[in-house]
C-alpha cells in the first residue's frame, strides 16, 4: 500500500525568545512589517506560515490592521499583554511580563 503525504504548506517557526517588550523589536519586526520581495514570494508562492513569538498585543493588533492581506500567513504566540497605555503588564508574583495564553 502506497501512502502519499500532501503538504500544502510549510511552517516557519522563529527562535524562541524572551517574553518581553523588547525581544520582538529585531527581524520579526521587520518581516512583519516591512517584509521583503522574497518572505512574500515564500508567503504566497509557498503558502508558507511565520510564527511570531513575543510581539505585544499593540503590534499583533497593528500586524492585523497594516498587514491584512497577509494575515493568513501569520501566527503569534507568547503575545506580551499590555496596558491602556501600551506599557508591558508585570505578573507580581513572578515579575515577569504577562502573556496571553495561546492553548498550546
Amino acid at each position: 500500500m502506497k501512502y502519499a503525504n500532501i503538504i500544502t504548506g510549510l511552517v516557519i517557526v522563529t527562535a524562541i525568545l524572551p517574553h518581553t517588550a523588547t525581544a520582538a523589536d529585531t527581524w520579526q519586526e521587520k518581516l512583519l512589517f516591512n517584509p521583503t520581495l522574497a518572505q512574500i514570494e515564500m508567503e504566497n508562492e509557498r503558502q508558507r506560515i511565520m510564527i511570531y513569538n513575543g510581539l505585544t498585543d499593540v503590534q499583533v493588533e497593528q500586524a492585523m490592521e497594516q498587514q491584512f492581506d497577509r494575515v493568513e500567513h501569520m501566527m503569534f504566540t507568547g503575545t506580551v499583554i499590555t496596558d491602556s497605555n501600551g506599557e508591558v503588564e508585570v505578573n507580581p508574583d513572578t515579575g515577569m511580563a504577562r502573556v496571553e495564553d495561546d492553548g498550546c
